[in-house]
């Protein structure tokens, strides 16, 4: 890194950007693209979409893309079929497209 310029990784050492957050975020896109428009996906969909069988250590930077996709106005995500702030949700979250 240049001196001076800003690490922007996050606690896990990812880079916003880097292949694997793109992948997870193009796969949610997808996946949302495939289905009817009142449907909902669970960030794991998108974990094993692109992980396979090691998709268990995708299960957060599944949904730290779906928080970014929900930033740009992407997404929602969702807790008993009520939008919720993605900073403040815990538990299971689901991800649908902004109605």
């Amino acid at each position: 890194m240049a001196y001076g310029q800003r690490d922007n990784r996050d606690k896990k050492g990812q880079a916003p950007g880097d292949g694997i957050d793109r992948r997870l975020e193009a796969t949610i896109l997808d996946l949302l693209a495939a289905r009817a428009a009142t449907s909902t996906i669970c960030p794991s969909d998108a974990a094993r979409a692109v992980g396979d069988e090691n998709w268990r250590g995708l299960m957060e930077p599944a949904r730290r893309a779906a928080r970014r996709l929900v930033e740009a106005g992407e997404v929602e995500i969702t807790q008993g079929g009520s939008v919720v702030d993605p900073a403040t949700a815990k538990g299971p979250i689901r991800i649908r497209k902004v109605r």
